[in-house]
């Protein structure tokens, strides 16, 4: 909390500084919609979706977010009210972009026609004031006199003092819901030495949570309907495996796995992030009444002590590109092995991953053989930095071509951090003649023990699309194939250690060997 009550502190003091406050030819503050005893005014942004309170407001808001004070195209241009008014319209009618705008050369106004006299939105406030005073708020910005100095100090004041009101509330928010629902969770144990991701520093993983702390990651996993409904319908439709179990959340995110199990019947869920959306998912596990069932600790699971001493069944969605990349699993083995009950469960229970051959010679083009010929020089030395990066992506059903071929199948119940890393063989049996030109993995996930109604979904490129997409390993050259000629190779898994959440890859394939890095 301390470190959330300085990021405040920041925006308190960073925040204002360079607001821009608009004075009319007088020397007065212009505020020309907000006249004493006027309604409230909503004016939207001719940018974007934004309503602001005053026109005032609309025009700071154009010159803060999207780089354009409109009192300044009026000076650029010399327009007169009638050539402000088409200019307002045509920005509306065409939403065009500030880039657009800032653009238009003097002299060939794009807007310069009698039909942008025709209001857009009716009783635009942006229509009804005084371009004179448009003119006057410019030239005032420039050369402020010390009565304008002092109306901005009283502004950014104003918005200090509010600023310094939400960081106090939010800071108060916080304690509550720290002291309610993190407290309770003994965390005071040091760090484990078991497992590799454990081992790292808090330096080398940072960048790895701190990666799960921006919304948008979430967003679309969340919008990953795959992923997510098969999590929820493998838990609703077993509800008979949840009911008054113990269930740990093993890198929660924003706690929609937890949700899911405290609605199948759970009688206590322990969620668990150390990523900063740990405080969002308590706002949204408070907003939907779910609090006295679900427990949310910060922290790594390696390096805390959970409130009770077994669970029952352990939840994860711990998959990453080619399933094994980020060693998340490492965790979810590591909470297995403490704190699961002998009899307990580990969803998902199974997973394999598979391989497939592809045939896409423009593809192998664009990435590779581009390098032949680059505006007529040569950059062939750059294959040896491309070919080597794996590709995660969303390939054409239709490359495919060959069978798919299982070279790892593991068991969450069972599986020990060793056995993550690996090597095996693989045939791949080719459907038809053409080149083959990379090799596609992917993965197949079962939600299997104990459930009358088992749940899978894939990852394959004959399946609808998930945000793993699938991992493409470019070959440098193209080999020749041909239908029902088999395809023998050899695969190695392990990690980097440089970076233990990143994976190596090799294959060794018709007499070639390339090693690919997925990071």
């Amino acid at each position: 909390m301390a470190a959330y009550a300085a990021q405040r502190d920041d925006e308190l003091c960073d925040g204002d500084d360079d607001v821009p406050e608009l004075y009319n030819s007088d020397g007065e503050e212009w505020n020309s919609m907000e006249e004493e005893g006027s309604d409230h005014v909503s004016v939207p942004c001719v940018f974007c979706d934004r309503n602001l309170g005053s026109v005032d407001e609309t025009f700071l808001h154009c010159k803060a977010d999207h780089g354009v004070f409109i009192p300044d195209l009026v000076n650029k241009h010399s327009l007169d009210d009638y050539g402000y008014i088409k200019m307002i319209n045509y920005i509306r009618v065409n939403k065009c972009s500030a880039e657009t705008l800032l653009t238009v050369p003097n002299g060939s106004l794009p807007w310069d026609s009698d039909e942008y006299m025709k209001p857009v939105l009716p009783d635009d406030p942006l229509l009804q004031i005084d371009v004179e005073e448009l003119s006057g708020a410019t030239a005032m910005m420039s050369s402020p006199s010390i009565e304008n100095q002092e109306s901005g100090l009283l502004y950014r004041t104003m918005r200090a003092e509010e600023a310094l009101a939400r960081a106090v509330e939010d800071m108060n928010k916080l304690k509550l819901l720290a002291q309610d629902l993190l407290l309770n969770a003994d965390t005071s144990c040091g760090r484990s030495s078991l497992g590799p991701v454990a081992e790292l520093r808090d330096d080398e993983d940072e960048a790895y949570f701190s990666s799960y702390g921006h919304y948008s990651i979430h967003e679309e996993m969340l919008k990953d309907r795959v992923r997510t409904e098969s999590y929820r319908d493998f838990m609703y439709n077993n509800m008979d495996v949840f009911k008054d179990k113990v269930v740990l959340d093993v890198g929660c995110g924003t706690g929609i796995l937890s949700m899911f199990a405290a609605k199948a019947g759970a009688r206590k869920v322990i969620a668990v992030d150390q990523s900063e959306i740990i405080y969002q998912a308590i706002d949204i596990v408070r907003s939907n009444q779910l609090e006295d069932t679900i427990t949310l600790i910060k922290g790594r699971i390696e390096e805390i002590n959970l409130p009770v001493e077994k669970v029952d069944i352990i939840i994860s969605e711990w998959m990453g590109y080619f399933l094994l990349f980020e060693s998340m699993l490492d965790s979810v083995i590591y909470a297995r092995d403490r704190y699961l009950a002998p009899d307990g469960l580990v969803f998902p229970d199974r997973c394999n991953i598979s391989l497939a051959a592809v045939g896409d010679v423009q593809k192998h083009n664009d990435c590779v053989a581009f390098w032949d010929d680059v505006y007529g020089f040569k950059m062939t030395c750059m294959k040896k930095a491309v070919v080597p990066e794996a590709v995660v992506g969303v390939l054409k059903p239709e490359t495919v071509i060959s069978e798919p071929a299982v070279i790892k199948t593991i068991d969450c119940g069972t599986v020990t951090l060793s056995e993550l890393e690996f090597r095996a063989d693989f045939t791949l049996k080719i459907k038809l003649d053409t080149f083959c030109t990379a090799i596609v993995g992917y993965f197949d996930i079962f939600f299997d023990m104990c459930c009358r109604n088992k749940v899978e979904f894939s990852t394959s490129p004959n399946c609808p699309k998930t945000h793993w997409k699938q991992t493409m390993f470019i070959l440098e050259s193209p080999i020749s194939v041909k239908a029902g000629e088999e395809l023998q190779g050899q695969i190695t898994v392990h990690k980097n250690k440089k970076d233990p959440r990143a994976l190596l890859i090799t294959l060794d394939l018709s007499g070639l060997r390339q090693t690919y890095n997925l990071q």
